[in-house]
């Protein structure tokens, strides 16, 4: 059975799955809470964007609804079981996590890297299965990797290691995928391609999925759930139009916001401007 045969006849059945429920999770690093009692609901066939300002708490709380890493308090569930209770390789199966510059340094070609993603489902007696080599290859096109399979990944620019680390997630053929800062390194073209492709992994194929990001135009355009982080702490939790206004915006990241409608979409876009001192309150006047 192709790779696309297999995620079709698994997407209904994924929508109505429910996802990841995180509670209290605490991440405390020498007594200091990175992240402190947050928080979140990850709905399958959904996209779910953690978005604030830098040093809010984002990738560590990705790495733990990973299972990457262990919260200091609070607790995980995967589809009504303990996240943390499933071995690492069978959390592997389940979740795929894409960090900045993953493979970058590893001396292998693209194709090798990509393949990598199978190593959680590999079974190291019959070694590598015509169904791996055909989730490889559908991960590569996917992405827009497939051009240069053959290249080695420390002649890649960072735009296309990105993609690259992307890949590697496909092949590990997750439920849920986690992506942190996908955009980073790419240019306007690629930004938009990631993010659309993760929008239709959720929506056409069931996939939970994570993505912490910057740009608050995208979290409002691709993402069906948001959860805004502040200094660690959960400030707000829900669609992205009724949670990014101009009040929270300024409280969060300090900055005037103008909620504007696309003349050709119809989606929101927002606008950002400094206060007129860049120290005032932004709320003020406005």
């Amino acid at each position: 059975m192709r790779a696309a045969d297999l995620r079709a006849d698994v997407a209904s059945a994924a929508t109505s799955a429910p996802g990841l429920s995180a509670r209290g999770i605490t991440v405390a690093i020498a007594g200091r809470a990175i992240v402190d009692a947050v928080d979140a609901d990850i709905r399958s066939g959904m996209v779910t964007a953690i978005v604030g300002p830098n040093g809010a708490g984002k990738s560590t709380l990705i790495r733990v609804l990973a299972g990457v890493d262990r919260p200091t308090a609070g607790t995980v569930v995967w589809q009504d079981r303990d996240w943390f209770g499933l071995s690492r390789r069978a959390r592997a199966r389940i979740a795929a996590l894409v960090e900045q510059d993953s493979v970058a340094e590893l001396p292998l070609t693209v194709r090798m890297a990509v393949a990598l993603g199978r190593t959680p489902h590999a079974d190291f007696l019959s070694g590598v299965s015509r169904r791996d080599e055909e989730i490889t290859d559908d991960a590569m096109r996917r992405a827009g990797v497939a051009g240069f399979a053959r290249r080695q990944i420390s002649t890649l620019s960072g735009g296309e290691r990105q993609r690259v680390n992307l890949a590697r997630a496909l092949a590990q053929d997750p439920r849920l995928l986690l992506l942190d800062e996908p955009t980073n390194h790419l240019d306007v073209r690629a930004q938009l391609t990631t993010l659309a492709l993760a929008r239709s992994l959720a929506r056409d194929e069931g996939l939970a999925v994570v993505a912490a990001l910057h740009d608050l135009n995208h979290a409002i355009t691709f993402a069906d759930d948001i959860v805004v982080l502040d200094g660690g702490r959960l400030a707000a939790a829900g669609a992205p139009r009724d949670i990014l206004t101009p009040e929270l915006i300024a409280r969060v990241w300090g900055v005037h916001a103008t909620v504007l409608t696309h003349p050709r979409t119809g989606m929101p876009v927002i606008a950002f401007d400094l206060p007129p001192d860049n120290t005032s309150d932004p709320l003020e006047n406005s």
